[in-house]
């Protein structure tokens, strides 16, 4: 018998069957999920809920807006938590790369005033690779806070709007 593949191999596969912990909420056409790591607390993403979808125009259209829809319902949410937590919140960053993990996912990344300067107006990705390996910043129990605060405000976003895509 095959031992079960982690869930970071099969991210999304993991979510649909509740393996994946890091997902915060099931919205319509995506789960909310927090980042692996936290180096900028609140970085969240929206992975589709569609197993084998590689790039956002894989989706039929009306897919592809119910998609984008719950990014911006995440990232409203993401940003009135980080806003709410940190005096120091200062903007939004969202961004649909797919260079790496081939499946559709969209980062939501809180930028913030306390970032060193020579990065703070530059992508996250320029960050150095330490930042995405350090032990203190990997999602754990030092991000419970965060991660309740996001999990309800992405519910209560997800229970109180309701879509209708009529095409």
């Amino acid at each position: 018998m095959d031992e079960p593949r982690d869930w970071r191999e099969e991210r999304i596969e993991a979510a649909i069957d509740g393996r994946n912990p890091t997902v915060l909420a099931e919205l319509s056409a995506a789960y909310a999920v927090i980042g692996d790591v936290q180096f900028l607390p609140g970085y969240s993403l929206a992975l589709t809920k569609t197993p084998g979808i590689d790039r956002l125009s894989d989706l039929p259209r009306v897919e592809r807006l119910r998609y984008l829809a719950d990014v911006d319902l995440l990232a409203d949410a993401v940003e009135t938590v980080c806003r709410r937590l940190d005096p120091a919140y200062r903007r939004l960053n969202v961004e649909i790369l797919g260079n790496t993990d081939a499946f559709l996912h969209c980062h939501i990344w809180p930028r913030y005033e306390w970032e060193p300067p020579e990065i703070i107006g530059r992508p996250v990705w320029l960050y150095d690779a330490t930042r995405w390996r350090d032990p203190a910043t990997a999602l754990g129990s030092a991000h419970d806070e965060m991660r309740a605060a996001l999990t309800s405000e992405v519910v209560s976003r997800r229970d109180s709007v309701e879509f209708r895509f009529d095409v």
